[in-house]
């Protein structure tokens, strides 16, 4: 099984314009809401693709009874755990060509009993747990180190940890040497202190922070499809995308790939491969729904294993 950690998440509303202009009345095209953050979406992407799995989630106030809801009629084993504040909601406006302009509120502030109880939840949780994964933003006052805390207190317990998340909670958590990270190409820049404008320069820092203990990093780069690095190889793959709809939760999609094929004992490669076309599949899906075997099928996916360094990366 694996079980993921969502401590700020969220009902994703996201509304479809033909053209965003600011300042100015727009009607939507279409609009949907879905359970949002970035933990479940990697669970709902792993139970559509057959893999076991439990999320744990604060939840609260009316936004919290609405993402319950929203979560019922999946095969995610959901592990709420009661807050007295109301989770927050997220606003994603998407253009034709798949544009996406994100409203993310801050998201509630969490009591220290109530961190606790979210803490021990995860801990029950991955008794058994193959992974265990720690994803997205912290809510407002909760401390930096906290993803870190999370990968000693499972590795202590045997289990593998991933983590996907920014800023100061990502730089305290890579010193506690997580089993896995995903970054995107930003975040993977910032984690660093330079941007990463080719191959070469993604995968030289990647391989600092596999010296510094991480096992292993996996990049997504849009567009230019996703890189793995670990400590004997560096792997780039990448599929054709002709119609995107949505990126919200593509980053997502990925790391469940990533997960399910390593989850089934696929090699490094192998699981890149299917991480790409999880990633792939996303994007061409509205909203955040996640994709099934069938999209996920449906997505080549090319593989290179002796990428070109020096090439350049889309903007």
């Amino acid at each position: 099984m694996i079980v993921t950690l969502t401590p700020n998440p969220s009902v994703d509303r996201t509304i479809s314009v033909a053209t965003l202009e600011r300042g100015a009345v727009m009607r939507a095209t279409a609009s949907r809401e879905d359970p949002g953050g970035k933990g479940l979406n990697v669970s709902r992407a792993l139970a559509l693709n057959g893999t076991v799995t439990a999320a744990v989630l604060p939840v609260g106030g009316a936004y919290g009874r609405m993402l319950l809801a929203l979560l019922e009629s999946g095969d995610v084993d959901v592990r709420p755990v009661p807050i007295g504040a109301a989770i927050r909601a997220n606003v994603a406006i998407v253009e034709p060509d798949g544009t996406t302009t994100k409203l993310n509120e801050q998201g509630p502030q969490l009591h220290p009993a109530e961190l606790a109880a979210l803490r021990q939840a995860v801990l029950d949780a991955a008794a058994g747990a193959s992974w265990v994964v720690g994803c997205g933003s912290l809510p407002p006052g909760v401390d930096d180190s906290f993803y870190a805390e999370l990968v000693g207190l499972c590795h202590a317990n045997g289990v593998r940890v991933a983590v996907d998340s920014s800023g100061p909670s990502m730089a305290a958590a890579l010193a506690a040497a997580p089993d896995l990270i995903k970054p995107n190409r930003i975040e993977l820049a910032e984690a660093v202190g330079r941007d990463l404008d080719t191959v070469g320069a993604v995968v030289d820092a990647s391989r600092e922070l596999v010296a510094s203990g991480v096992g292993t990093v996996v990049v997504s780069l849009g567009r230019d499809g996703a890189l793995l690095i670990d400590a004997e190889r560096v792997v780039h793959a990448v599929a054709s995308i002709n119609h995107p709809l949505s990126t919200v939760g593509a980053g997502d999609s990925l790391l469940a790939g990533y997960l399910h094929a390593v989850d089934a004992g696929a090699d490094p490669v192998a699981a890149l491969r299917t991480a790409v076309a999880f990633g792939a599949a996303a994007v061409m899906l509205p909203g955040s729904k996640m994709p099934g075997p069938e999209q996920v099928a449906a997505i080549a996916v090319t593989v290179d294993e002796s990428p070109d360094f020096s090439r350049p990366l889309n903007d």
